[in-house]
């Protein structure tokens, strides 16, 4: 069983015009939730063993103030081809991950992180779905069990286990 954390990250600023996409960091409240979501995953047992996180200034913030709610911080990569990928781009890259790896956390960005959550969870809680389906907001985390039996099997049928939402978490 695999279990994949497709996570946005947490909220970030507009504040400086100057700034290039790639290069805009997280605002008070996405600084905010980023502990506080991962804090509620690492308390719930979901823990990743390998992260792979866009190079994005503000996905790499997200994933700073994340690792340390990890009882044992997993190793982490940063890549660059997360940033802009499409789903089929992120799921080439859950791909490339090791087979001893049980649980994979790719922190990227919307709209590709939302259309692949929605494809890969065939399954789980009613509620769960509707509210995956409906909107992936920032800092945003869907659990999902993959129904294959490598990471280069990752496809439609899987569970969806949880969907940490940070406006929900106290």
């Amino acid at each position: 069983m695999r279990r994949l954390m497709l996570a946005r990250h947490a909220k970030s600023s507009w504040g400086d015009v100057t700034l290039s996409d790639h290069d805009r960091p997280l605002n008070a409240r996405g600084r905010k939730a980023a502990p506080r979501v991962a804090k509620a995953l690492s308390q719930a047992g979901f823990v990743p063993d390998l992260a792979y996180s866009s190079t994005s200034a503000r996905t790499r913030e997200t994933w700073a103030l994340m690792e340390p709610a990890f009882p044992e911080p997993p190793a982490v990569e940063f890549r660059r081809e997360l940033y802009g990928a499409s789903p089929r781009g992120i799921l080439d890259i859950i791909a490339s991950a090791p087979n001893d790896v049980g649980t994979l956390l790719v922190l990227g960005h919307n709209p590709s992180t939302h259309a692949l959550a929605a494809y890969l969870s065939e399954s789980g809680q009613s509620e769960c779905i509707d509210r995956l389906r409906y909107k992936f907001p920032t800092g945003a985390v869907a659990v999902i069990e993959l129904a294959g039996a490598s990471w280069a099997d990752a496809g439609e049928g899987g569970k969806l286990l949880d969907f940490f939402l940070p406006r929900l978490l106290k």
